[in-house]
């Protein structure tokens, strides 16, 4: 039903795109239109994982530079099928993280260091084994095709404005307006509407690969709480790559509404209570307060598990 209704989604985008360029210059207008999208697109399936990791400021870690880290990684890789990501590390306070890669071949995962700072170890492997779901569901190209046509609609919304000046296209000024007002709204509800189904999907399926759903609902958790007080200036600056993180980065858009880039947490939480149990496992996220293991025994010593 997820993969269903993103398809339903993502066509309904494609057909508002290509329906604004006919409207702009009928179908010669649609068709052009169409292949500046393509364009558009082609562009962002080779360049999104390099713009969005230089734009955070990603440094890339190996076996050597992070051995735990690297190892919980690999070992989660093989057991979703999937290559090993190239890991980075991004120097930033509010805990996160991301995916990206045009495919799993050349899929990236990126983690704070606020994260590593805030979470335990089974923690982190709930939230690794979620990126790597988006990366096996391939979420992260899917993402980049609606970020670009959502683009593209604003852009083709502010070229029909100028358009409907000339009252050659049937719409005339009044028309043109309300396309630039309400085409990008639009748009920008089904992009939002496509990455919270992806986030339910990603929890789904990465509770499956790390086999732990309540170290994930608590690692939400934690996240959630702490990325409400620590900003993210980055993120802040670049709202257009909100939606790649598991959790929210921006501040004030905790709601889950339809113009939410993620599903409220407590949602999250629930849905990952429900699989705990039809696994056979308790069904109450922990708090974390307590913590075993070379994780915590790092952070006690004053050092990061990354190295």
């Amino acid at each position: 039903m997820s993969y269903f209704r993103t398809a339903i989604l993502l066509a309904a985008m494609t057909a508002l795109f290509m329906g604004i360029g006919y409207l702009i210059g009928g179908q010669g207008g649609m068709i052009v239109a169409l292949l500046a999208a393509a364009g558009m697109n082609l562009f962002a399936w080779w360049n999104s994982d390099k713009m969005v990791l230089r734009m955070y400021g990603a440094r890339q870690v190996d076996e050597r530079s992070a051995p735990e880290l690297y190892a919980m990684t690999r070992e989660l890789a093989a057991a979703a099928d999937l290559p090993m990501p190239r890991l980075f590390i991004m120097e930033n306070p509010q805990p996160n993280a991301f995916a990206t890669g045009r495919n799993p071949q050349n899929g990236a995962v990126a983690v704070t260091t606020g994260l590593m700072q805030l979470v335990n170890k089974d923690e982190v492997a709930g939230v690794i084994a979620h990126e790597l779901a988006h990366i096996k569901n391939r979420d992260t190209l899917l993402m980049t095709v609606t970020a670009t046509i959502a683009g593209a609609i604003s852009m083709l919304a502010n070229m029909a404005l100028f358009a409907g000046r000339g009252n050659n296209n049937g719409m005339g000024m009044i028309g043109s307006i309300l396309l630039v007002v309400l085409a990008p709204l639009a748009a920008g509800i089904v992009q939002m509407a496509i990455s919270r189904t992806r986030e339910f999907e990603a929890d789904r399926v990465g509770a499956e690969i790390s086999r732990d759903p309540m170290s994930l609902a608590s690692a939400l958790q934690k996240i959630s709480g702490a990325a409400d007080r620590i900003p993210n200036m980055e993120a802040e600056r670049n709202p257009a790559s909100a939606h790649l993180f598991i959790v929210n980065p921006l501040s004030g858009l905790r709601m889950d509404n339809l113009f939410s880039t993620h599903p409220a947490v407590e949602n999250r939480v629930a849905r990952l209570q429900a699989l705990a149990q039809a696994m056979g496992e308790h069904g109450t996220p922990g708090t974390g307060a307590e913590e075993s293991g070379p994780w915590a025994e790092r952070r006690v010593a004053g050092r990061g598990p990354w190295g």
